[in-house]
């Protein structure tokens, strides 16, 4: 029996599956899990890349102890974020999508590339965290001198095992320079920032071979393993992990909410412009979708509540109160003060305000279903397209009540696939590779 490792790290925790083939299906078994998070340092939010790489060597040590011989892994995380390097040197810090530095360079960049012409190269939705303006800032910043390489974070912690890098092609996606007509980095965008063509070097599919552990890595956990490029951008991972019966909406729902659907080729009219819709890759298809600001919120609550999210849950039901508000708006990105935040919100738009934490809880499920059904609304009337049925999977189709909500905002039949859909893309790729 052939087994196969799957290290699938999220904003808030990251976890390593092996998998292997059983009467045609893929089975799994979790050998290992660490926490993550932002860490604010010097009034910036950064990531701990050094701690992550530290996980990620323990989890594979562990898995190569229980299992002994792996026949390939790969690593699959969220996107835009990236290392940057000068030859063998990183430069620090790695700075976490949710930082502001790049409020200050969007008008900058969009005076040398006006937005409207940016999504008509890629069809990126506007992100203020997008790749592109975190790497104009650190151009104006001058941390883009003698920079050899911008690897994105899977990419980066692959290279540190194999110690060869290579740039992956879903995860090339989120950065808001790919060009949608033909599937590479875009010399018209690169050009017009001033960005160095070496940065942006020769895109790889999922299924390509990066190489084998080091000698220093191998004597260091105990084993080799062939490292193989999964699609690196965890949500094109989650789409490939989803079984689906017809090629409906799906929702991977974490910390950030990503609803879309499967296309043959990309959409960026001006109705999907003003929609805010993304046009990301999968292996050989396009992820049209948005990003919607998903469990944060809730996740913020519990940990300023100190509840959990069954206790969460129930405090909810407890609650009548649904007034809603705008989950997506830019104050929730951020905020320390998610309570707070959300009463605010609701003074600001003379809206009743809740009467205790669970009014808050509900309210927060209430506007998320919400938020779901205008995206469905969108995607509808963008594509022409009718649909019945609604697929979620990730940490959020566990949240029995949040699906019952998305079934009543929506008027879909939701289909919750409480799977670790992440793990089982990026198995099923180095797995299709045999």
């Amino acid at each position: 029996m052939k087994f196969y490792l799957a290290i699938d790290i999220g904003a808030s925790s990251g976890r390593h599956i092996v998998g292997w083939v059983n009467n045609n299906e893929i089975v799994t078994k979790e050998v290992y899990r660490f926490n993550n998070s932002v860490i604010l340092n010097d009034n910036h939010l950064i990531w701990d890349i050094e701690n992550i790489l530290k996980e990620v060597k323990e989890g594979i040590k562990i898995a190569l102890k229980v299992f002994g011989r792996i026949e390939s892994m790969s690593i699959d995380t969220w996107g835009v974020d990236y290392v940057l390097m000068n030859g063998d040197k990183e430069i620090l810090p790695v700075y976490a999508y949710r930082d502001t530095r790049t409020k200050d360079v969007i008008d900058i960049v969009h005076n040398l590339i006006p937005f409207n012409e940016l999504y008509r190269i890629t069809g990126s939705q506007f992100q203020e965290f997008n790749t592109i303006y975190q790497l104009y800032s650190d151009k104006l910043k001058g941390r883009l001198n003698n920079v050899t390489d911008f690897l994105m974070i899977p990419e980066y912690l692959m290279y540190k095992l194999t110690n060869i890098k290579m740039k992956e092609y879903t995860n090339a996606s989120t950065t808001g320079m790919m060009n949608l007509e033909n599937n590479d980095f875009s010399m018209e965008i690169i050009d017009k920032l001033g960005f160095n063509h070496n940065l942006f070097k020769r895109l790889n599919k999922p299924g390509s071979v990066v190489g084998n552990f080091t000698k220093e890595v191998q004597d260091e956990l105990g084993g080799n393993i062939k490292v193989v490029l999964c699609p690196t951008h965890d949500t094109a991972s989650a789409v490939e992990g989803i079984k689906m019966k017809e090629n409906a909406p799906y929702i991977s729902s974490g910390t950030w909410s990503l609803l879309g659907i499967k296309l043959p080729k990309g959409i960026n009219s001006e109705e999907s412009l003003k929609s805010n819709f993304s046009n990301e890759y999968g292996p050989d298809y396009i992820r049209y979708q948005k990003n919607i600001m998903g469990l944060w919120i809730i996740q913020c609550l519990a940990k300023q509540m100190k509840l959990d999210f069954p206790t969460m849950v129930e405090l909810s039901k407890k609650s009548d109160y649904q007034e809603l508000f705008d989950v997506n708006d830019q104050c929730f990105l951020s905020s320390l003060d998610m309570k707070n935040e959300i009463i605010n919100y609701f003074k600001r738009h003379n809206k009743p305000l809740p009467l205790n934490d669970n009014d808050i809880i509900n309210s927060t499920y209430c506007s998320l279903a919400n938020s779901y059904n205008e995206a469905l609304n969108e995607l509808e009337n963008i594509t022409k397209l009718k649909f019945d049925y609604l697929y979620i999977v990730g940490g959020g189709a566990k949240n029995q009540y949040l699906n019952e909500l998305t079934e009543k905002f929506c008027s879909k039949k939701v289909i919750a696939l409480p799977i670790e859909a992440t793990a089982i893309g990026n198995l099923y790729t180095q797995i299709k590779r045999k």
